[in-house]
């Protein structure tokens, strides 16, 4: 005890004040907690999403994200499937046959083309690119491409064929907000794409019975449950009204992020398991959000000073912001003073 006391007193170094002198301006970044519009009521209107919509675009953006793999990570769960499994993300054989690119050689074609980009782009051009993203797994950002077609250039053509363009109308059916906000509002700031920063690869327990796994850690989160479940009944009377604005004003509120927060991760820690499986859960959820984290960083690591918006699940929020606002040169934006 002697010993360590002497380690155990000594002050952490303060990594967020070495930016303090920093020349040129700092990044700004705002963390949007959304729902999953995907377990919207049958009633759900994107036009509801219009008042969020236009605050946001207010924020002026250059960088958005979203809670999504990247083509490139799905690239890699695909090269090792004995370990992420066969469907670990949506095929791209339709787009490959219309391109001719698998999906590295379309991240570098997007690469390419997104480098001698116009300033006003043709219809061909966006078709063309479109078609890229949808071969480089990244349905958002060619979505962010469609929008930006005028409505009777929203056809087939310049290697954007009809089972692409079948792909993209359906996309625009779909309750997603990494199509309905991310994707629109790229499109309204006249933005050629989004970024996906989601990570799985480090949340895939290696447990020989997955169901003997999640079974401690749901009992975890029921005995914890109260202060959620009563947060969700007042979501669900919000995401009913015509209008999300108030929906997303209340779940970004730092306390509705707390309780979030603490029924993710108390009782799971608190839990008692022979073999820690709710500890490990954490831990996977501690990973997964590290390298979501490292994905947003690296989106303006070559752009000091960006506005950058990641849209991503309310639960994820409380982490992004207390380690994205760690990192150097950068400052986290409040949702509220945005949703005002």
């Amino acid at each position: 005890m002697i010993a360590v006391l002497p380690f155990a007193a000594q002050a952490q170094v303060d990594l967020t004040a070495l930016d303090r002198d920093m020349a040129g301006p700092r990044a700004q970044v705002l963390v949007l907690g959304t729902v999953h519009l995907r377990y919207m009521p049958p009633s759900f209107d994107p036009a509801s999403l219009e008042g969020v919509l236009g605050r946001l675009a207010a924020f002026k953006p250059d960088i958005i994200t979203i809670e999504t793999e990247s083509g490139e990570e799905c690239d890699l769960a695909a090269r090792h499937a004995a370990k992420y499994g066969a469907d670990y993300c949506p095929p791209t054989d339709v787009a490959m046959a219309a391109t001719g690119l698998d999906v590295p050689a379309a991240i570098a074609e997007v690469d390419k083309t997104l480098k001698a980009w116009p300033a006003q782009a043709t219809p061909a051009q966006r078709r063309r690119l479109g078609a890229l993203f949808l071969a480089a797994n990244d349905p958002a950002s060619a979505y962010v491409q469609w929008l930006q077609l005028p409505e009777a250039e929203r056809r087939a053509g310049d290697s954007l064929n009809a089972a692409l363009v079948d792909k993209l109308r359906d996309i625009g059916k779909r309750n997603n907000e990494s199509y309905q906000l991310a994707a629109r509002l790229a499109a309204r700031l006249g933005l050629q794409r989004v970024h996906a920063i989601d990570n799985h690869t480090g949340d895939r327990i290696d447990v020989p019975d997955i169901k003997a796994f999640l079974r401690p850690v749901e009992a975890a989160w029921a005995v914890g449950g109260a202060a959620l479940t009563e947060r969700q009944k007042q979501e669900k009377v919000l995401s009913q009204a015509p209008d999300l604005l108030p929906l997303y004003r209340t779940i970004n509120e730092p306390d509705g992020l707390r309780v979030l927060a603490e029924a993710n991760v108390v009782p799971a820690m608190r839990a008692k398991s022979a073999e820690g499986y709710p500890q490990m859960w954490v831990a996977g959820w501690e990973i997964r959000n590290l390298r979501m984290v490292a994905n947003i960083r690296e989106t303006f690591r070559e752009r000091p000073g960006a506005r950058v918006l990641s849209i991503v699940g309310a639960s994820h929020k409380p982490w992004f912001d207390s380690w994205l606002g760690q990192l150097q040169g950068v400052d986290i934006v409040g949702v509220a003073g945005v949703l005002k």
